[in-house]
């Protein structure tokens, strides 16, 4: 990962919650008060200085001991490495386990309780994949080599196995699709451009309840 590449990354994850501002003051904000955009930032510094050899002996232990912090501190387990892509978002902290072979797309919204987990045996052997513009509710479980598509919005405490096709609205344990209305309104502020250049989000509705 080279420089400009982290800067889009932590750009647009600060877009997603302030997409008026994402100037130096205002990712100062977000770092002392933004808890949930804390841990996401030093997850990316992580990613970013232990790639670079000078970086890797200089800044990079100082990033993991802040992300190692606030793991216990906000309850949010997510290793550096873990592949997730541009616009990720945390709603609310705790209870977020992440493992570190999944693969995220970008603008993710995770919320409190989630668990992406790994399955050690049988058909859904594996990580989970997800695709683009993808939101998971509270206490939602995503457990195995399963397949998320795009604009897909998962209930509230979901148990989800099985793959998901694009667009679909998935509830309950097992999890099964119970609408082709997708994430529209529930993930928000995602017309940033690459690489790093932002534009000004249209203004959002505010989303339906699942």
């Amino acid at each position: 990962m080279n420089f400009s590449e982290y800067k889009f990354l932590i750009t647009s994850d600060l877009y997603r919650i302030s997409p008026k501002k994402t100037n130096l003051p205002t990712l100062l904000k977000a770092l002392v008060f933004g808890e949930s955009y804390k841990y996401i930032f030093w997850m990316r510094t992580c990613n970013y200085t232990r790639s670079h050899p000078l970086l890797k002996l200089l800044a990079y232990p100082v990033a993991r001991l802040m992300l190692h912090r606030l793991t216990y501190k906000l309850g949010i387990w997510i290793p550096p490495g873990t592949n997730i892509g541009s616009g990720f978002y945390i709603g609310h902290f705790g209870g977020i386990i992440i493992n570190p072979e999944c693969v995220i797309g970008k603008n993710c919204n995770l919320s409190h309780g989630v668990t992406l987990g790994q399955a050690n045996r049988g058909r859904n052997k594996g990580t989970p994949v997800l695709g683009d513009n993808v939101y998971i509710g509270p206490g939602a479980k995503i457990v195995g080599a399963v397949r998320i598509g795009n604009n897909v919005a998962i209930g509230a405490n979901s148990v989800v196995t099985r793959d998901v096709p694009n667009d679909a609205v998935v509830a309950g344990n097992p999890a099964r699709v119970i609408s082709l209305k997708g994430s529209a309104g529930y993930v928000n502020n995602t017309d940033y451009e690459e690489p790093g250049v932002l534009v000004t989000a249209p203004a959002q509705h505010a989303p339906e309840s699942a």
